[in-house]
This record gives structure tokens, sequence and C-alpha cells, in this order.
């Protein structure tokens, strides 16, 4: 597939890790996905890196955002205006976290939590604009909002992104969708969220075999919070990595 050159706002455009040891985590994550990581050696840079696949980029890593955060994979949504963006998530009755802030020339980031407590962040492209790709083996080809408050998001995400939302026949499935076109899901939630949580964005990755890789990154030290089954979209399962950063890996049907 050819390299992505932009994103719509509104389109999640970014993956990336937060850990208490992004060099352990990157060495857990080229194993079990053949990612290349590589570190900016600028201290000022935090001790940020990137993954590429294929020479391309396909998600990030750094630090927790502050002592006492959890490790964790979060889902960036593309913007032109990521003031404008705080400001609605206030009005529809969220938390601004940080920012709006610059990142060098990169771009412009802030951390958002919904009224449930899940945590989201938007991103305002300069030089970097996001994944160069996805929707491929081994690239992030879905974030889907598990919630046990959606109602509440059914509100939040429409008010603050333009969202429309199209339920999908069983299960009270909900996609997300940008000019008729899904871009996210949500998925409503009983009491299986960890930590008593009650929202939390969850990283999908794409895979060739997904039961391979849920032995391998059992191997590797990864725990498997949902074993490999089969749905709508592949064979899918959710794993915790060994510092707990929770993602999910799924082995896409064709399309059609």
């Amino acid at each position: 597939m050819p390299a992505r050159s932009g994103y719509q706002p509104g389109v999640p455009c970014w993956a990336d890790l937060s850990s208490p040891d992004p060099r352990a985590s990157a060495a857990f994550y080229e194993e079990i996905f053949g990612w290349r990581a590589g570190f900016d050696p600028d201290p000022e840079a935090g001790g940020y890196g990137t993954f590429r696949q294929d020479g391309k980029l396909v998600a990030g890593v750094g630090p927790t955002f502050g002592p006492g955060r959890p490790p964790a994979w979060n889902t960036y949504i593309a913007t032109g205006d990521a003031e404008s963006v705080a400001g609605r998530v206030k009005e529809a009755g969220g938390r601004v976290s940080t920012g709006p802030v610059q990142v060098f020339d990169e771009g412009s980031m802030a951390v958002f939590e919904d009224p449930a407590g899940a945590v989201f962040m938007v991103w305002e492209p300069g030089r970097h604009f996001g994944a160069q790709l996805v929707g491929e083996p081994v690239s992030m080809c879905w974030s889907a909002l598990d919630t046990r408050d959606p109602e509440d998001a059914k509100a939040f995400y429409p008010a603050v992104f333009g969202w429309a939302g199209r339920g999908v026949p069983g299960g009270g499935h909900t996609e997300w969708l940008v000019d008729g076109r899904p871009v996210a899901a949500m998925t409503p939630t009983g009491g299986e969220l960890p930590g008593g949580a009650r929202a939390r964005w969850l990283v999908h990755f794409a895979v060739r075999d997904c039961d391979a890789v849920v032995a391998l990154a059992a191997e590797r030290g990864a725990t498997a919070l949902q074993r490999p089954r089969d749905l709508p979209p592949g064979r899918s399962a959710v794993l915790a990595d060994p510092f707990g950063a929770v993602f999910a890996v799924t082995a896409l049907r064709p399309a059609g």
C-alpha cells in the first residue's frame, strides 16, 4: 500500500505508547511485530522514539506523561485547530489534561479526557502528519472506544469532532463516521475494564496471524486479556504488554 500523505480532521492519525521504560518496550514490539525503533538523541525530545515498518512511520513510543500515570497506547485524532477542539471538549463536559502544546516544528498536540474518563489526544500537523502506513500488517488499523457510558459518548464525540454514529447490528456496537466513512468504533462494556475504569480507547494493530502473534507475545512476557476469537472484521485478541499497556491485534478478513 502507498504511504499515507495526510489525514482529514476527525480521523485517527497516530498512536503512541507511553511506557515507564521506552527502550525495553521498544524491544518487545520489535520482537512481536518486526518493527524498527529509533530514538531522538536530542535531550529536549524527552526520550521519544518512533517505530517503522518497511521504512514507514507506524507508531511512537515515549515515557509516561507523569508519575503515577499508567502505561498505555494512545489514540491521536487529526485536527486543523487543536485550540478549537480544546474549547469544544470543555463545552461538552470533557477535561483538558495537557495543552495544546507545540512539539518543535512537528505539530501541536493536546491530551483530553471524555466525561467517562477515557483519555485521547489530538494532533494538529506540522512537519509530522501521522502514520505513513495504516490498515496493513503490522500497522494501526482501528481505534475503538470501550465504554460503560455509550449514551454520554454519543453526545460528546459528535459535539467535539462532528462525528456521526451508526449502529452495527448485534451487540450495541457503534461506528463513528466522517463524511459517511467509518473511522473509529465504540463498544459498550460491562465490568471487564481493568482498575474499575469506565472507559478507554483501544488501539488495534493489523497482523497476518493473530494466534501466532499472541503466542509470541506471551513468550515475551505479555498477557492475553482476551484470547483470539473470530469477529466480523477478522480474528482478534486483546493483550497487555509486559508493562501493562493494553492493545489489540487483528488478522483482518480480505476486503469483500
